[in-house]
């Protein structure tokens, strides 16, 4: 008794989805695209939605003028467990110099900059209020010339 009742339940809502011209497909619908009968309702399509990743990096690093104490911090990197998501440096133009930005590995830490000889000026963002230290509080507002210098090339 209760399989007739499942049944005839389906058959309602299958019913009723049709009266109101609702296009039923599933994902591995292999016809043709076709216009549907409900403008609001696409038609299926059987061209992949995704675009696959070539593997390995892709990404050019801007390795002119890297100071020493630079690649010496990426080499640190390197040798650390993967942060999730990938540490980040960039360089920037800020107040007049060149500085360096390294992203935060998680979650409520802070992210620091470098001045061009590697001395810390400030702590930009992160932390529990997400806006970091204080001390360079319009970095965001005046950086300039943003150029990728390193990220972490492993995946986690």
């Amino acid at each position: 008794m209760p399989r007739v009742f499942t049944f005839a339940l389906g058959a309602l809502l299958l019913a009723g989805s049709c009266a109101r011209h609702v296009d039923l497909t599933t994902p591995t619908d292999t016809s043709e695209p076709r216009a549907t009968a409900n403008p609001s309702t696409p038609a299926p399509t059987t061209v992949p939605t995704t675009t696959p990743v070539p593997d390995g990096p892709q990404v050019a690093f801007d390795k002119r003028n890297r100071p020493q104490w630079l690649d010496d911090k990426i080499s640190q990197h390197m040798a650390a467990k993967v942060a999730n998501p990938p540490i980040r440096i960039m360089s920037y133009e800020y107040n007049g110099q060149t500085v360096y930005f390294e992203s935060a590995p998680c979650c409520d830490n802070f992210s620091t900059l470098y001045d061009a000889k590697g001395v810390v000026l400030c702590q930009p963002d992160g932390g529990i209020t997400g806006r970091g230290d204080g001390n360079c509080a319009d970095f965001e507002k005046k950086r300039t010339n943003e150029q990728l210098v390193w990220q972490d090339p492993r995946q986690k």
